[in-house]
């Protein structure tokens, strides 16, 4: 639970704290003014004035914000002023948050790949690691144990497990395992998992490591972020026109996973917390009101008309954006509960 809880704050503080970075220093370079400065959301825990802005943390770590001057029309502008910007700068803030975001994606898979290499799975069925509260895990199954059979049928290669506990969940099996040059049998109750109802025992395969120097780990997270990008994209796309079925975490969901990757090791938290940030970037560019993306649509509207939308309509367009915002967090986290 308190690895759960540490790992979730470590995900959303880094994530948030950059997107919102990138609207801040944008912000501050195009000379408007920042009056604060929050990663999180509620009450300030720590609160620190630094010349004109106010930096803070609060006790919510699950979002963030800047209060930049004159990002509402009705309060008093000035020439340092969001909206008394030229529409170009301003369509640089808003959209500065998601490509920090893609940014830090690549960041930390250059990471990953020049610290821990590509690590690939092993067809050889042998225990890499185990979740935590597992069937294999309370079965007393440990790592570097190689399986040899399961239901008395054999086992030569990682696939075969998969398909040697097909319709086994909630049921005792038997699996035979060799450690340390002896031979015993572990009784396991398999677990259901996913829409097909697949059986799993919760083990993964050993790693076989490829490094990668300097050079080549750059190459290969800009690569690795542009491949991930195009099939978030694409996956998102499946889900907006019926191709798919839509899979929607809130953040229970997020903490579940989070807290899983992180009993995995850290690296796999790493990639996690990559994979979030892509997703955080591609989502706040949706052109929904409330969000980034359909801010910028406002701002296009703005650059082609060389008008501002009226106040009021622009009111009942953020009204309209924090409705479905509240309707899909209502969803995701119903979704949550319902998988706990």
């Amino acid at each position: 639970m308190l690895l759960t809880i540490v790992a979730t704050i470590f995900v959303f503080g880094i994530i948030v704290f950059i997107h919102e970075f990138g609207h801040f220093i944008t912000a501050k370079a195009s000379g408007m003014r920042v009056d604060e400065f929050a990663i999180g959301f509620g009450p300030a825990l720590v609160k620190i004035q630094k010349g004109e802005t106010l930096y803070s943390i609060r006790a919510i770590p699950l979002g963030g914000y800047n209060k930049i001057a004159g990002m509402d029309p009705e309060e008093p502008l000035d020439d340092r002023s969001f909206l008394n910007k030229p529409v170009w700068k301003r369509f640089i803030v808003i959209s500065a948050g998601a490509i920090f975001n893609f940014l830090l994606a690549i960041v930390i898979f250059f990471i990953v790949y020049a610290s821990y290499g590509v690590q690939t799975p092993s067809k050889e069925p042998v225990v890499g690691n185990m979740m935590s509260n597992s069937p294999a895990a309370m079965a007393h199954m440990q790592v570097n144990d190689r399986i040899m059979s399961i239901n008395g049928k054999p086992v030569t290669e990682w696939l075969d497990i998969s398909k040697q506990l097909q319709g086994t969940a909630n049921t005792v099996v038997p699996i035979v395992i060799s450690r340390d040059g002896q031979q015993q049998e572990l009784s396991v109750i398999p677990t259901q998992t996913g829409n097909e109802g697949r059986a799993v025992i919760g083990i993964n395969p050993v790693s076989i490591v490829q490094e990668y120097s300097i050079s080549e780990s750059a190459i290969r997270a800009v690569q690795t972020t542009g491949v991930v990008l195009v099939s978030m994209v694409d996956g998102l796309w499946s889900m907006i026109t019926g191709t798919t079925s839509a899979e929607l975490a809130g953040p229970i969901g997020v903490a579940q996973m989070a807290g899983q990757m992180a009993e995995n090791g850290f690296m796999y938290l790493l990639q996690f917390t990559a994979l979030l940030s892509l997703n955080l970037g591609v989502i706040n560019l949706l052109p929904i009101p409330a969000l980034d993306g359909g801010h910028l649509i406002v701002l296009l509207i703005e650059g082609i008309t060389r008008r501002r939308l009226p106040v009021k309509a622009l009111q009942y367009i953020q009204m309209t954006g924090v409705i479905i915002l509240l309707l899909l967090f209502v969803y995701a986290t119903t979704h949550d509960i319902s998988r706990l």
